[in-house]
């Protein structure tokens, strides 16, 4: 017997809000396989199994917030007895799966809704329900928090996904948002972290103008080779960039934690990613370093297109260890953002355009990208700020050298 615990989903998450649990007492589950959803305030995520084996007993409710750590249901080895449940245990583990068992469903007991979401949302059933069985829609996390967010009720909203699974747009086509005189939680929760940020981390800022007249004429002819669909976009190279900066200023890439630096086990770069309902992400793309192009130009699509469908992984959310924020497509020239804790360092791009350069002693019209940079005093000063930002310019003047796979 072992316990699944309220998992850590990013570095300063505290508590987590159980949104719906995706398997049954008595279902047999497999190693990575989603078994619940948990709202972190941020993002709505599904959790994954660790280990496979078979639920005993759920020991949280959908609605309920717990510490992270707190135990939420209790699994057993597929070649464990279900005798050797704790006694305390038999009793409740009948009650829940009494809906399987019985020929007809129990009555519902009344409960206090602790969020409109949570009372609204249904579970997910499970294959193991029949066709014709009265249960609950599947949900899509992304649109259980629209839903939340646009005070939307999910009872009666048909879904047009596979199974009539409810889907985003279903919500989005269920009406307008309410008016509302409070902040949603995602938002409260960024300004609760960046207001920590701004009062605890001492910021020192730099940044830099850099031609990326080469970067452009060898995407070009790079993209001309490959079809449409694969074709590297500019922001696959400034990740490329600081990623491999980084191998050379290992003290930008980690946390302060405890009084102290610690570096980072791997390039891990989170990308901020803004949602289509408020707010942001910025999930992390693994070793970045260590990837092509090709790949890191997939992973980059892949996790923007999950960030914004609700399908982020665990792992993406844990383990950032820098973040890149990109404003270029809002026409914003310069940005300088507040480091994510217990990050260190956060690199920014801007708008890249057309814009008078001297090179070689001569005045140039080239396209060009300012780059911004937010470093934690506490681990480096300004001069190796500085070295670093020199570093990725000077990474992007030679794009063919970012082409290569350590």
């Amino acid at each position: 017997m072992f316990e699944v615990t309220m998992p850590s989903l990013g570095a300063d998450m505290e508590e987590g809000t159980l949104i719906d649990w995706l398997v049954e007492v008595g279902d047999s589950v497999e190693k990575g396989e989603a078994i619940a959803e948990v709202d972190t305030q941020k993002s709505a995520l599904e959790i994954e199994a660790w280990s496979a084996g078979i639920v005993r007993k759920l020991l949280v409710e959908p609605g309920e917030t717990v510490a992270v750590g707190t135990p939420i249901a209790l699994f057993s080895a597929e070649d464990e007895a279900a005798e050797e449940l704790p006694a305390e245990q038999p009793a409740s583990t009948a009650t829940a799966t009494a809906s399987v068992q019985a020929d007809e469903p129990p009555a519902p007991e009344p409960t206090v809704s602790q969020t409109a979401d949570a009372d609204a949302a249904p579970t997910i059933q499970t294959q193991s329900q029949p066709t014709g069985k009265p249960g609950r829609a599947r949900v899509s996390p992304a649109a259980r928090k629209l839903a939340g967010e646009r005070g939307i009720d999910l009872t009666g909203l048909k879904g047009s996904g596979p199974g009539g699974a409810i889907t985003l747009a279903d919500v989005e086509q269920a009406g307008e948002p309410r008016a509302s005189d409070t902040p949603s939680e995602m938002r409260q929760a960024i300004a609760a972290t960046m207001s920590r940020a701004n009062r605890d981390i001492p910021h020192y800022y730099l940044g830099t103008q850099i031609s990326l007249q080469h970067a452009t004429i060898w995407l070009e002819s790079t993209n001309a080779t490959l079809p449409m669909a694969q074709r590297i976009v500019m922001p696959t190279l400034l990740i490329k960039a600081v990623a491999l900066a980084l191998e050379k200023f290992p003290e930008m890439n980690g946390f302060y934690v405890d009084d102290g630096f610690r570096q980072g086990s791997g390039i891990h770069v989170g990308v901020a990613v803004s949602l289509r309902t408020g707010g942001l992400v910025a999930p992390a793309i693994h070793d970045a370093n260590r990837l092509s192009l090709e790949r890191l130009n997939q992973a980059l699509t892949d996790l923007v297109a999950r960030s914004r469908g609700g399908g982020l992984k665990r792992a993406e959310f844990a383990d950032p260890t820098i973040t890149i924020t990109n404003l270029g497509d809002q026409g914003v020239d310069t940005v300088f953002g507040v480091i994510y804790p217990p990050q260190v360092a956060l690199v920014s791009f801007g708008n890249i355009a057309v814009r008078p350069l001297v090179q070689d002693g001569e005045l140039r019209a080239l396209p060009c990208v300012y780059a911004g940079l937010s470093a934690d005093h506490r681990v480096t000063d300004g001069r190796r700020g500085a070295m670093f930002l020199n570093k990725i310019k000077s990474l992007l003047q030679k794009p063919e050298k970012l082409a290569r796979i350590p």
